[in-house]
């Protein structure tokens, strides 16, 4: 493996206080158990309380990261500005009609936060409802989270989170007057549906552990003590979120897991009614409610239909004895989501590994598909405020085409471009190649590859690659344009995504084949990729940078002990890598809803040895590995910062060679990095000029 240079710099050492762990007759000792503080509880609301030989680990880790990435401060400056350069600083989205208004998004130049604004419906004087730089003053972060007006337009419903840890603060804006009311609710997951008089609003509540485990209704101008419990979830596996519809009939609460999920609706009419069950969660069952009038359409899985089908239900009795079917199960096409108007139901489906758009008319069932050239692109429906519309707006991208913004009549079928992604700094799609290529994986399936690099790329095996990949829970990674990544390509980079087993790219089997007890088929998938990369001539083992985060961060810990000698680098973000450890204890926040992803180890000791036959950090051992990047946030609640804390201490123990392995840790931020557009271009920028310098491109000039 080729040495990378960096800067002389002496590492921390971990203390090693060991504590033993014994599960199912199996003893395990953690050396640095003691980095995951007894109170994060209270250190995810107040990071002050850390305690002190914690953080003083933490800002050693930081002050080492600094100084072995001392000599790339002019580089990340240049690729900061190069992606700053390519972002249209007072962009602005294109509004939404609903009712006498429009509503959208926009940025004012050099701001960090999103204003959010309405016009008169055809055009206007804009309004300034919220502005996010204004509300952001004097927070080292700060997030917005929900934005839900009134049907009236009177009121504003908004929320935000100012620790990075996720527990979101509701506010009541009267629009007239620009005030936030005295209606504050704190320890909230973030948005809040309005009753259909709009005289008070249902919420979610998250408990000490910040799972969303209450439902309760706020009646303005009422204390918030005396809010009503209308739906308590008692089970902590289970997930819970209150929505709406956009005819504002009914109030939705979702409750579900990985694999089952249960509906209990309100008709928003009645906000003191109580919940009334739509089918009763079944193992394995799951389903999607949407409205259609006097119908709910239903995506579901019911009766093995694998890749989903529609059915519909009787808004007054909606049982599961009442389902009849509208679409039938096809496999291998993918129903991904659905939305209904008055007239028309639309869904997003995937089929060959691509998304497609299907418009059904309600009153005769013909159904037409909105057709696209490119070889692999990114499709996304943006639905409608309305629901009596013929007006249907999507977004579309490729790896070489910026974002476009459509409306669609569904009638007519005429498509009208309402927008085009700007990049200032300019972009010509023709200086770019996208490819879309299948590598064999160990057994014999064919994993999905989206690249693209500049044209004037040698493909020789000589390029750098960068090679991105997530597999779990299902999502698929789209082949959707990113500018950030241009940096990259102007340099001589391939970059690729690999569409691993673990998310749905090819359909609801491609998940279940990369879960459980088949999780080695994400981690042989992608180093599968790589390997394919390289028989192709795009780049060389030493030449490929990994990137991965969250569960995509557990993938980078995986392919690092598996095959480390497959990679030149590897940057893991927010890495979830103590994944034994953390299915194990059941007080932390995502732990038992988990626990249908990956297993139960506490009661399974099949589970327990899956888990831990690859779990990144108990699997680190005397090997050389490439150059590691860690990057984490204090007050993550999805991946607490002692995994890739300890991760990092071990490698440095265990470890062969002279490679170094780096942790840098954001003490004000949690799972999403930065929280301001331009301060998160400078966490990226980071990542890349780790990336440039491990395999010496760090001097190279954009092309």
């Amino acid at each position: 493996m080729k040495q990378t240079i960096f800067p002389s710099a002496t590492p921390p050492v971990t203390e090693e206080r060991p504590v033993d762990d014994t599960r199912h007759g199996i003893t395990r000792v953690d050396e640095f158990a003691w980095l995951r503080a007894d109170n994060w509880q209270e250190v995810f609301r107040d990071p002050s309380l850390l305690d002190p030989a914690i953080r003083s680990h933490l800002e050693a880790e930081n002050a080492y990261q600094q100084a072995l990435m001392a000599d790339t401060e002019v580089l990340r400056k240049t690729l900061f500005q190069e992606m700053k350069g390519r972002i249209k600083e007072d962009d602005s989205s294109v509004p939404m009609k609903d009712g006498p208004f429009a509503y959208g998004s926009s940025y004012k130049k050099g701001g960090e936060q999103p204003r959010f604004f309405r016009t008169p419906r055809d055009g206007g004087t804009e309004e300034i409802i919220l502005d996010g730089d204004h509300e952001a003053e004097g927070k080292p972060y700060f997030h917005l989270g929900g934005i839900e007006h009134t049907s009236d337009h009177k009121r504003l419903l908004w929320s935000f989170d100012d620790k990075g840890s996720e527990f979101f603060t509701l506010k009541t804006r009267d629009l007239p007057t620009g005030e936030d009311l005295a209606d504050v609710i704190t320890d909230t997951a973030g948005s809040g549906v309005w009753d259909a008089g709009n005289t008070g609003f249902f919420y979610t509540r998250l408990d000490p552990n910040h799972r969303p485990s209450k439902i309760f209704y706020h009646s303005l101008g009422t204390d918030t003590a005396d809010d009503r419990l209308v739906f308590e979830e008692t089970d902590p596996g289970f997930f819970m979120g209150v929505g709406g519809t956009r005819d504002n009939r009914w109030v939705m609460i979702g409750i579900n897991d990985h694999e089952t999920s249960e509906y209990r609706i309100i008709d928003a009419a009645t906000p003191d009614a109580q919940p009334r069950l739509v089918a009763a969660r079944e193992a394995g069952l799951q389903y999607d409610l949407e409205e259609g009038g006097d119908i709910f359409f239903v995506l579901t899985n019911a009766d093995g239909a694998k890749d989903f089908k529609i059915m519909t239900a009787p808004v007054d009795n909606p049982g599961r004895e009442n389902w009849s079917e509208l679409v039938a199960h096809e496999p291998g096409r993918l129903i991904l989501s659905v939305i209904g108007f008055k007239d028309f139901m639309v869904r997003l489906e995937r089929k060959d590994s691509l998304p497609r758009i299907v418009i059904r008319d309600r009153a005769d069932g013909s159904e037409h598909m909105i057709d696209f050239d490119e070889e692999a692109y990114s499709l996304g429906l943006s639905g409608s405020y309305e629901y009596d519309t013929e007006i249907m707006r999507f977004s579309y991208s490729s790896m070489t085409t910026p974002g476009q913004v459509f409306d669609y009549d569904m009638r007519t079928r005429e498509r009208t471009l309402l927008k085009t992604q700007e990049v200032p700094s300019g972009h010509d799609p023709e200086h770019y190649v996208t490819r879309r290529l299948m590598a064999p994986s160990h057994d014999g399936e064919l994993v999905p590859i989206s690249l693209i690099h500049h044209r004037d790329t040698p493909i020789d095996g000589s390029a750098p690659c960068l090679l991105y990949g997530y597999g779990a829970y299902g999502i698929a990674i789209p082949a959707a344009f990113n500018t950030n990544i241009l940096s990259l390509a102007d340099r001589g980079f391939v970059y690729a995504i690999a569409h691993t087993r673990g998310g749905k790219d090819k359909g609801f089997a491609w998940y279940e084949d990369g879960k459980r007890q088949k999780k080695t088929n994400t981690f042989l998938d992608f180093i599968a990729a790589a390997t394919h990369l390289v028989a192709e001539n795009y780049t060389g083992h030493d030449r490929i940078v990994a990137q991965g985060g969250s569960a995509g961060g557990m993938l980078m810990g995986a392919i690092a002990n598996l095959a480390p000698d497959a990679f030149g680098g590897i940057i893991a973000e927010v890495p979830f890598v103590d994944v034994l450890d953390t299915m194990l204890d059941d007080t932390l926040p995502l732990t038992p809803p988990e626990w249908p992803e990956w297993g139960n180890p506490i009661a399974s000791v099949e589970d327990y040895r899956t888990i831990a036959a690859y779990s990144p950090y108990d699997n680190v051992g005397a090997k050389n590995y490439p150059p590691i990047l860690a990057v984490a946030g204090l007050t993550d609640p999805r991946v607490t910062y002692w995994e890739p804390a300890k991760w990092i201490a071990r490698l440095r123990k265990l470890k062969t060679g002279d490679n170094p392995v780096l942790f840098k840790i954001n003490m004000d931020a949690g799972h999403a990095g930065a929280s301001g557009r331009f301060s998160r271009l400078e966490e990226i920028a980071y990542n890349y000029a780790f990336a440039l310098k491990v395999v010496g491109r760090d001097k190279t000039e954009a092309g």
